[in-house]
């Protein structure tokens, strides 16, 4: 007893020394020094906030004599060493520590954070670290839509003013900071909000001061939460862009003129001109330090007026707020090569402002490949080659909405692209889901999840594959283990298994729409599905020029392989059977792979079986789209070989199909509150998406099923009939309106034998117009001016107008949403009657209508000829068709099968 007693002292003896001398080594001083710029400051706390975390005993100083002492530390400081690049850092051992040198101040911070991620992986400083390390791509942004699902009440596409009401988030400085703070650790340093018109709500005219768009309370909210958003960012090494379009005005502003808030039709106005040029200069001048985005397209028409406005308003106006405040320097300008000739804009704009940067879509608006070609691709080359800085942005995600999609593999694979490909260097990136309506995602959770928490993934992978793009593939396979395996407690082998299950999703929704889509743009929905018709006969919702062209490999759509099964021909590249092969395997791989991981999570289980589901959903719907495909692989045979044998085949797997569609619906009905997050008439594919409508798979199911049932009872039907054909539906032939034309307008019949242009008469028509009497409009003046038709009615009515279809320079394409998102506000974005019209020796014609309340009204449309066929009741009961008015040498559509 007494023996132990005496040990007892001893024991703690050294256990003192042990803990003393463990405390003195985990004691240091993070040292910057004095006047040292915010984001060296920032860097330093959170690194402090880490180093406290696993234990060490930590002060920041300014001290620099600290240094030389016996302690500890870690000096941040930014270096005038030039060999760095441009936001990098160099760590080394020193004898009191570890130095960071930054080639700035966002090197230094990046520097200090690289250590803190360092010790949170080992829970230790390694006084030995040698490291450094640059960024790849100059800016690493991401990007927040301040708009809405819907428009709101009294205005069109775009128009969302800065109130509590209608973003409550954008004045929740915790979520800003939580925003934020994700963008840094992610090393990204661009942060662009889109807005149609943001000056309204930021800033105050002088010469037009009705021009506010908001409230004195809100206004002031507006400037104190830019400012404190502006402030916390520049901390981060974040630049705050400001997106905005062209040309639009606010109300007021268009209330007191009376004129539209936009008409992409109207010329540049001096009073518009001034109004834009001096909003854009007090925006500078009360927010020097924050970047223009600028799309010229969209709500403006004709290069002409692009170059003229970006010369002649938006730069005049960024030199004036400049000179307001005596500054000589130029914040950066970046243009949106969207909708405009860009490289024509550029070469106009660098001998005037030489702080310019280039931006244009990655795959469009859907991610559909790494293996980027064609005509957009030339874009971005040309883009790249002007002498700025070329961004590539991964736009509006409207194939993978809203499942979660994170697949390291396609995301490195495409950001490759961006360099070899396109010759880009910087990198704009889209919210993976529900741009629409940020911050929250379309699960059915309460409450909401965070779009930024739930698709961590996706802005982590983008952005560690900016950073630096070449990274070992074996590797990386290990590093995104470990981290989803650190996400929901597994292990490592069950960690790939989850990164498997992304991977193999990851390849579903891209492969699909690159083969089948009508358009890469948020006009479709691919998730929601597609119609039969657009399968069998996709022209006639127009496929967007260039789309298959640029947005895949080389391969064939569904028609042309068809066609080449029916002759016998060699097919080419990718085809629509390889690809249902590949998505339906994708789909098991992927539910094997999160099954196999399902045993071992421990963390964040409630999370995983949302990401479980998504892998099952994904599988049901390769397995739909697939099994639709090969029912429309009958039918499309059918129309060559007209033997009802084989359009009954198509019966069974459009029967297997909508099976697998009833189960998406039932794996998505309790787990989302819709597919699309844009829901407004803009989208057209599978159906239109008119006041919010149809943006779920219970609401879809039923068009399927009526497709079915369609196709069963003709079949029937041609079995019944003689010969195999049996007598069309009567087709009711539309009522005319009665119109007061102004100005000298000559009217004319629309029937065979009649003139449209001087020697070029009607050779055949639909039904449906046999009552109209067009205006006729000399082709010189609509080529050289557009057409304008003004014209008073006592009802709601819509004019008729025939489209030539054709690419041809001196015909007027119709409404393309992909460019003119305001293209679809009077309905004139779809086709009514395909192949309606046919003209002598001119292309084939399709026929669009276009609704006006009643009172004055006026049809403006573009350059280029256009047949005015006519003006109808808005309120009869109208039958989308093909009429089938085509060459003798090609085949009539099919899609009649299936109404």
């Amino acid at each position: 007893m007494q023996k132990n007693r005496s040990y007892k002292p001893f024991f703690l003896l050294i256990l003192g020394v042990i803990f003393l001398s463990c405390s003195r080594q985990k004691q240091l001083t993070i040292v910057y020094d004095e006047g040292a710029s915010p984001r060296i400051k920032f860097g330093a706390e959170k690194l402090r906030e880490t180093l406290q975390e696993t234990g060490y005993k930590t002060g920041i100083s300014s001290d620099t004599t600290l240094l030389s002492g016996e302690g500890k530390t870690i000096y941040i400081t930014s270096s005038e060493d030039t060999s760095l690049q441009k936001e990098g850092f160099r760590i080394k051992a020193v004898h009191a520590g570890l130095r960071v040198e930054g080639a700035d101040a966002s090197g230094a911070l990046y520097g200090a954070l690289e250590i803190s991620d360092r010790v949170k992986e080992s829970g230790e400083v390694d006084f030995a670290l040698q490291f450094s390390d640059a960024p790849e791509m100059v800016l690493r942004g991401s990007c927040i839509g301040v708009q809405k699902p819907t428009y709101l009440p009294g205005r069109t596409v775009y128009e969302y003013p800065y109130t509590p009401e209608t973003f409550p988030w954008f004045y929740d400085k915790e979520l800003w900071i939580e925003y934020l703070d994700n963008m840094v650790e992610n090393r990204m340093n661009s942060l662009y909000l889109w807005n149609g018109h943001p000056f309204a709500s930021l800033v105050k005219l002088k010469d037009y001061p009705f021009a506010v768009e908001v409230d004195e309370e809100t206004f002031k909210k507006n400037e104190e939460i830019f400012r404190f958003l502006t402030e916390e960012a520049n901390k981060r090494g974040i630049w705050v862009i400001q997106m905005f379009y062209n040309i639009i005005v606010s109300k007021p502003f268009a209330e007191h003129y009376d004129i539209k808030t936009q008409d992409r039709q109207r010329p540049i106005t001096p009073l518009i001109a001034d109004y834009t040029r001096k909003s854009i200069s007090a925006f500078i001048e009360k927010y020097p330090n924050v970047g223009l985005l600028v799309a010229l397209g969209e709500a403006m028409s004709g290069k002409e007026n692009d170059v003229k406005w970006f010369t002649e308003t938006i730069i005049p106006g960024v030199k004036d707020g400049l000179k307001a405040l005596g500054r000589t320097d130029e914040p950066p300008i970046i243009l949106r090569a969207h909708d405009t000739d860009a490289p024509l804009v550029m070469e106009h704009a660098l001998p005037l402002y030489k702080n310019l940067y280039t931006t244009h879509k990655y795959n469009g608006e859907s991610l559909t490949t790494y293996e980027p070609r064609g005509p957009w691709s030339e874009i971005h080359k040309k883009l790249s080659e002007a002498g700025s800085v070329h961004i590539s942005n991964v736009h509006i995600l409207a194939n993978l909405e809203p499942f979660r999609y994170g697949s390291p593999d396609f995301i490195q694979k495409s950001v490759l692209a961006m360099h070899r490909v396109h010759g880009a260097n910087a990198l704009h990136l889209y919210p993976q889901a529900s741009y629409w309506d940020w911050p929250y995602t379309a699960d059915k959770t309460e409450p909401r999840l965070l779009e930024m928490e739930r698709d961590w993934i996706w802005y982590k992978a983008w952005a560690r594959y900016a950073w630096k793009s070449e990274r070992n593939r074996e590797a990386e396979i290990t590093y995104w283990g470990d981290q989803l395996a650190g996400m929901y407690g597994t292990s490592r082998e069950q960690g790939e298994a989850i990164l498997d299950a992304y991977e193999e999703s990851g390849e579903i929704a891209p492969k699909t729409l690159r083969r089948f889509g009508i358009t890469e743009g948020n006009r479709q929905t691919l998730l929601l599905g597609m119609m039969a018709s657009q399968l069998v006969n996709p022209y006639k919702y127009h496929i967007y020029p260039g789309f298959y062209e640029s947005c895949g490999p080389v391969g064939e759509k569904l028609i042309e392989y068809a066609e080449k099964e029916w002759k016998g021909e060699e097919h080419t590249g990718e085809t629509p059977v390889q690809i249902i092969s590949e998505i339906t395997a994708h789909g098991e791989k992927a539910v094997a792979a999160i099954e196999k991981a399902e045993a071992g999570v421990t963390k964040n289980k409630e999370e995983f079986e949302r990401l479980k589901n998504d892998m099952y959903s994904y599988r049901a719907f390769a397995n739909f789209f697939s099994w639709k495909v090969k029912a429309m692989q009958h039918v499309l045979r059918y129309q060559y070989s007209e033997a009802l044998p084989d359009l009954e085949k198509a019966v069974e797997p459009l029967e297997k199909s909508i099976a697998y569609y009833k189960e998406l619906t039932d794996l998505t009905k309790d787990h989302y509150r819709y597919a699309n997050s844009m829901q407004t008439a803009q989208r057209r594919i599978p159906v239109g998406g008119d006041d919010g409508k149809y943006k779920t798979w219970e609401e879809m199911l039923p068009l399927y099923e009526r497709e079915l049932t369609n196709l069963r009872r003709n079949i029937d039907r041609l079995k019944a009939a003689k010969d195999g054909n049996f007598e069309s539906e009567k087709i009711n032939v539309w009522a005319p309106a009665e119109v007061t034309l102004k100005g000298n307008r000559k009217r004319f019949e629309v029937k065979t034998g009649q003139e449209v242009y001087k020697g070029m008469p009607v050779t055949a028509m639909a039904d449906e117009l046999k009552q109209l009497k067009g205006v006729y409009i000399p082709r010189e003046e609509q080529i050289a001016q557009g057409t304008r038709l003004q014209f008073g009615s006592n009802g709601p009515v819509k004019v008729v107008v025939g489209y030539f279809n054709t690419d041809q320079k001196r015909f007027l394409l119709p409404p393309v949403l992909e460019t003119n998102a305001a293209g679809n506000l009077r309905g004139e974005a779809e086709v009514v009657i395909a192949n309606g019209l046919e003209v002598k020796e001119m292309p084939r014609v399709n026929i669009h209508t276009y609704r006006f309340d009643a009172g004055d009204n006026e049809l403006v449309l573009d350059k280029g000829r256009a047949l005015i066929l006519g003006f109808i009741k808005a309120d009869q009961e109208i039958k989308d068709r093909d009429a089938g008015l085509v060459g003798a040498d090609e085949k009539k559509a099919i899609d009649w099968l299936f109404y």
